[in-house]
């Protein structure tokens, strides 16, 4: 055979340097490939567990059903270790997947590039360094590429294969083709660190260490906030101890070197947890405790918060109002009643009110329809509502709870008739996701009675609601709007008044940067989408909850974020900014980042 000819023939043999846990799963699934694999480290130790992984994972699939005893065979066959880069010397590609640090990597790389046959195909595994300058090192930089894999390497689909200005199409070619001989979903991305999906995400999971630095919300709150108001398989702190907060911090400086982006610069807390020791799952302790190293059982210490106490010292409520008569007001008001509580329903007009209580019904319907209501339940929880086109209805309610346009001037009128009509003691409640609570609270004659109350949509379905408390708002309001959250079935979490709260605040920089990423032509709208959801697990891509959100709501929370925390990393980005500007608002217009059938 000839092992000088193009790197686009088939890659039958494949090196793998490095087997700590990334290492291993490519040799697995190489393996598993029919391919020889070559595995080298120069840690014995690091080997051997390396093999004992191999043969762990592989009985397992016997025992699934999913390998026989033969095929097992021949994949623990087609494994062989090694002590050094020699062994590489026949290989068609070789991976390298050790420690994110450029001096070891352009190391091996020098003498990859020497040991190696001329058409080999160098592949680095980072996703934090600068591929470029690795092919740099070598006297073939364009067959040097990156390919990024995801841990756990057998169940993660998603890699990425980052290309350089140096990097010719056929190796391109031949890796791409490689991986989804693997059964993986190749996408396409420039050189920058990060890449796309750790891109975005390292960015997320720093802002949410800073905001637990700065003690604005709980570690658990925060976790949960993202957990149940977007629907991620995990919180961004939890995320952090997962991956390892050593590795996270070594991610985050290799991006802010390269975009001097103060969101990428690490959080203080990092730093100080990674000199301690405390990185995570691997270690035992990290910004949770676990059962022991390498464990995912998260057990109690000193900083696990008390039980609630059921929300003792609050006020009593028996009668809730709603303002507002759209899907927000309609699903809040469902919610309330479906508990239990009588429910005033205030919209400008009778007319609207009653369309709004006949929304209502429909929605009541459906659940009846789909066996998760009974019919006697739908028409008790339609009655506990009385529609209304007055405020004064609220004279007698327990909580008022505003639900109307993100309008500051709009929401201010609201509660000045609120102060107006409200009995004396009843907490009062807005459901902005974005607007200063205390400017609320503020044109009022008791400010210590209002409080934010955050739902998400669709509000009967999601869990999480923001319980937003101001520098004013009194102890039992707070306790009552808690106690009422959990009556309610909802899960809350505390944050102070800042633009975001928790949700917004982490969702929405992460979204921006996705728009920046599709506008600097570093990568598609589809393969940004594709990264997310098969590279972090995410229901939705940035830009498929983009055009659901709003373009136009996602702009002016945006901007709400960067007027007051004046990040230049916050500033709307212009391809945002010129899609709503078109009038290209998403879904509801048939048109954002995507074009979408119209009804």
């Amino acid at each position: 055979m000839d092992r000088t000819s193009s790197p686009t023939r088939p890659l039958s043999v494949v090196a793998v340097v490095g087997l700590g846990t990334m290492g291993t799963g490519i040799a697995e699934v190489v393996a598993r490939s029919g391919r020889e694999v070559i595995g080298i480290d120069t840690d014995a130790e690091a080997a051997r567990r390396a093999a004992a992984a191999l043969e762990k994972s592989t009985a397992r699939a016997v025992e699934r059903g999913r390998l026989t005893e033969s095929e097992r065979a021949d994949v623990l066959a087609r494994f062989r270790v090694f002590p050094d880069l020699q062994a590489a010397a026949d290989a068609d590609l070789v991976i390298e997947v050790v420690p994110e640090q450029f001096d070891l990597k352009q190391e091996i790389f020098v003498e990859l590039d020497r040991v190696c046959r001329p058409g080999a195909i160098l592949a680095t595994g980072t996703n934090a360094l600068s591929v470029t300058r690795l092919a740099s090192s070598v006297t073939r930089p364009e067959r040097v590429v990156g390919l990024h894999f995801f841990t756990p390497v057998p169940v993660m689909k998603l890699v990425e294969v980052a290309s350089t200005v140096l990097t010719s199409p056929e190796t391109t070619e031949a890796v791409t083709v490689l991986a989804r001989e693997l059964g993986k979903e190749p996408v396409a991305v420039g050189d920058r660190p990060g890449l796309v999906a750790d891109g975005l995400l390292f960015g997320y999971l720093n802002q949410a260490a800073a905001m637990y630095e700065a003690k604005y919300a709980t570690r658990e709150d925060i976790d949960a906030a993202m957990r149940l108001g977007c629907g991620l398989p995990m919180g961004p702190l939890a995320v952090l101890d997962l991956i390892g907060i050593d590795t996270a911090q070594t991610v985050l400086e290799a991006m802010y070197a390269e975009s001097k982006d103060r969101l990428h610069a690490p959080a203080p807390v990092l730093k100080q947890l990674a000199a301690a020791g405390l990185t995570g799952r691997k270690a035992g302790r990290g910004f949770y405790t676990y059962a022991e190293p390498g464990s995912s059982e998260v057990v109690a210490d000193d900083l696990t918060p008390a039980a609630a106490g059921g929300g003792e010292g609050g006020r009593e409520v028996r009668t809730v109002g709603v303002a507002g008569s759209g899907t927000m007001a309609t699903g809040i008001a469902e919610v309330f009643a479906k508990a239990g509580y009588d429910v005033v329903l205030v919209a400008r007009s009778q007319e609207k009110a009653d369309k709004a209580l006949a929304s209502l019904g429909k929605s009541l319907d459906r659940s009846v329809k789909k066996g998760r209501m009974s019919q006697e339940d739908r028409d008790a929880v339609l009655a506990r509502v009385t529609p209304s086109g007055t405020l004064d209805s609220f004279a007698g309610v327990d909580l008022a709870v505003e639900a109307i346009a993100e309008n500051l001037e709009v929401k201010k009128e609201l509660f000045a008739t609120f102060d107006k009509v409200c009995r004396p003691g009843a907490v009062l409640a807005t459901t902005t996701s974005s607007l200063p609570v205390v400017a609320l609270a503020s044109v009022t004659s008791r400010p210590q009675d209002v409080i934010g109350m955050h739902f998400f949509n669709p509000a009967p379905a999601m869990k999480l609601v923001e319980v937003v408390r101001t520098v004013l708002t009194a102890d039992d309001v707070h306790a009552t709007v808690t106690d009422v959250c959990r009556k309610i079935r909802k899960h809350p979490v505390d944050c102070g008044d800042r633009a975001g709260f928790i949700v917004n605040a982490l969702l929405f920089p992460y979204l921006n940067n996705a728009v920046r990423m599709v506008q600097e032509h570093y990568a598609t709208v589809d393969d940004v989408d594709t990264a997310i959801k098969l590279g972090a697990g995410y229901p939705m891509g940035p830009f498929e909850l983009l055009d659901v959100v709003g373009l136009d709501v996602s702009l002016a929370i945006e901007q709400v974020l960067h007027g007051e925390f004046r990040e230049p990393g916050l500033a709307p980005a212009p391809l945002l900014e010129h899609l709503v500007a078109a009038g290209c608002l998403g879904r509801k217009t048939g048109r954002g980042f995507r074009e979408y059938a119209r009804r």
